[in-house]
């Protein structure tokens, strides 16, 4: 039953992404799409019930089934093709199982509601993480944990927070997340940059600064970077954290996207040091409900009570009811399944993408080939500006990011573009790249023929 009941839903997906179904169209009936099918009436019920879940089809009691009539908005509104979004795919989220979750927690905590919760995070729903955490290979014990509000709370914290090795300055990869940027920037922090491409960084570099530069902690993106999406390896990641003990260095590794990595093999650096030396940082913002506000931290047990002075200064403690649902979705299985459905979407969206760039980017173009993940980087050619790629693709309904956010001053670039994969839909992937490798074209093409004569007529 269950593989005829997706055969039917993915038919009917099909159908009205084509616009063979359109708005307030009737849909066929079940005794007919079960003789179509060769199934049971309930197989096509079941596909029904799944599609009305999602929010595409709704029924009318005595009269079947028929198409929503926003699908049809949604999809042809201007033609937009999103690669700037980097939240959770919509359409992959558990509204409606989380709600569930919510309205459990609500009943199940709702004297907790009224007062203020364990400051650490609920006990209960630290136990869930650490379980959770086990498949992404990070053992640990529930009184390492804090739940924050975020992982940038967690960044920003660490950030402001004085570490036992009693130094001062930070080293970040460059690029790197713009929102760590943000932080170190507002505090005011030293901080030292070390340059990262698709073949890694520098780890004489990265020793040399580690020796002579007073670093307080690494910044480190592991798995699917922001913006390149590069991965290291096992035996680069071993490295860096026996260089990060050698030189008393503390490193704080996010792994926002470690969930999504292909490679069952690929540890995090957690997990070369569990005792201390590595702070690492989970969001479920990403894969999950970036409402929800919700991320881990795992401490070494002598800056537990430290961090938590700085929470507790910024904002007592996390959500009462987002701990609470989370705790209940982690623990019936639900978020496990979700899981295996979004690993699934964003690997074939990220091998379409690259797919689309290898055969329509111009050959003086580089892109990045991450294995999944949501984010894909491209350099672009010498006198072609981010700038003004977004410029000319934002009057196509085209929307990519200009990565130089994610730079220091000194190590910025006006060349590279970040697309992310995570809401844009599979059908426009090829679209959106023809349209920027026509503008990437077009400018480059003007500007070579740029001469001292010709400036100003263009």
């Amino acid at each position: 039953m269950s593989s005829k009941y997706i055969k039917i839903m993915k038919e009917i997906k099909l159908r009205l992404e084509e616009g063979s179904l359109i708005a307030g169209s009737k849909l066929p009936s079940v005794r007919q799409l079960s003789e179509d099918f060769s199934c049971s009436k309930n197989t096509v019920i079941k596909a029904y019930g799944e599609l009305e879940k999602e929010h595409l089809i709704y029924s009318v009691p005595k009269s079947g089934y028929y198409v929503v009539n926003e699908f049809q908005n949604a999809t042809n509104e201007h033609e937009t093709i999103d690669f700037l979004s980097a939240g959770p795919d919509k359409n992959v989220m558990p509204y409606l199982e989380f709600q569930h979750c919510m309205n459990q927690a609500i009943e199940q905590y709702k004297e907790e509601l009224f007062t203020y919760s364990d400051q650490q995070g609920s006990y209960s729903l630290r136990v869930q993480i650490v379980k959770y955490l086990q498949d992404l290979q990070v053992f640990t014990l529930p009184e390492r944990l804090v739940v924050v509000s975020g992982s940038q709370q967690a960044l920003n914290l660490l950030v402001s927070m004085s570490f036992p090795n009693g130094k001062n300055n930070i080293l970040i990869e460059q690029p790197t997340y713009f929102g760590f940027i943000e932080s170190i920037t507002l505090h005011q922090a030293t901080t030292f940059g070390i340059e990262l491409s698709m073949e890694g960084i520098d780890l004489e570099r990265l020793e040399y600064i580690f020796r002579n530069n007073g670093i307080k902690f690494f910044y480190i993106i592991p798995r699917f970077h922001n913006p390149l999406g590069h991965c290291y390896t096992n035996s680069e990641k071993k490295k860096i954290v026996e260089l990060a003990e050698k030189y008393d260095v503390y490193i704080v590794e996010d792994d926002f996207l470690g969930d999504l990595d292909p490679n069952a093999k690929s540890d995090p650096l957690f997990s070369f040091n569990p005792s201390g030396r590595v702070i690492y940082i989970k969001s479920f913002s990403k894969i999950f409900l970036p409402g929800l506000r919700i991320a881990t931290v795992v401490l070494p047990p002598l800056m537990n009570n430290h961090f938590l002075r700085y929470k507790f200064s910024s904002d007592f403690n996390s959500p009462a009811l987002s701990q609470g649902a989370l705790e209940i979705y982690l623990k019936s299985g639900m978020f496990n399944s979700h899981l295996k459905k979004v690993k699934e979407i964003y690997r074939t969206k990220m091998q379409l993408l690259q797919e689309a760039c290898e055969s329509l980017l111009p050959a003086n173009t580089h892109f990045s080939k991450p294995s999944s993940g949501f984010y894909l980087s491209i350099s672009l050619p010498e006198k072609v500006t981010a700038k003004q790629i977004v410029h000319m693709l934002n009057e196509q309904h085209v929307y990519v990011d200009d990565a130089s956010r994610f730079f220091l001053p000194e190590y910025k670039k006006e060349n590279l573009i970040r697309l992310s994969i995570s809401q844009v839909k599979k059908s426009k992937i090829k679209l959106g790249v023809e349209r920027l490798a026509h503008c990437i074209t077009l400018i480059d093409r003007r500007k070579k023929h740029i001469t001292p004569n010709n400036f100003l007529h263009l």
